[in-house]
């Protein structure tokens, strides 16, 4: 039986700094993160860490999809969401750890 891709998947952590702001930059990106057929899954405040391995503190984590590697790519590449990053995702995040990546398949 041959496999089907169903998406392209990192987990994330973040330290945000400023809660409004990157509040703001998901909203700014959502419309175009859809349009790379991307979307989350998955979103967490943390309010406790029990064990890490990032030299980093983490307060967020989520888990971010597309339908494939290459809009992953094409998304992160793409001049608008750069504009985005720059303007509210750089100013509210003070570190990111990414914590897994991987393809997810459907039989």
């Amino acid at each position: 039986m041959q496999k089907e891709l169903l998406s392209f998947e990192t987990i994330v952590g973040l330290e945000i700094k400023d809660e409004g702001l990157y509040t703001e930059y998901r909203n700014a990106m959502k419309g175009l993160l859809e349009q790379y057929e991307g979307g989350f899954r998955y979103d967490f405040k943390i309010a406790e860490t029990l064990k890490s391995e990032s030299e980093h503190p983490i307060n967020r984590v989520f888990l971010i999809y597309f339908k494939t590697k290459e809009r992953k790519l094409s998304f992160f590449a793409d001049p608008e969401y750069k504009k985005i990053r720059e303007k509210y995702f750089l100013p509210s995040v003070e570190s990111t750890t990414q914590i897994a990546e991987y393809e997810r398949y459907v039989t």
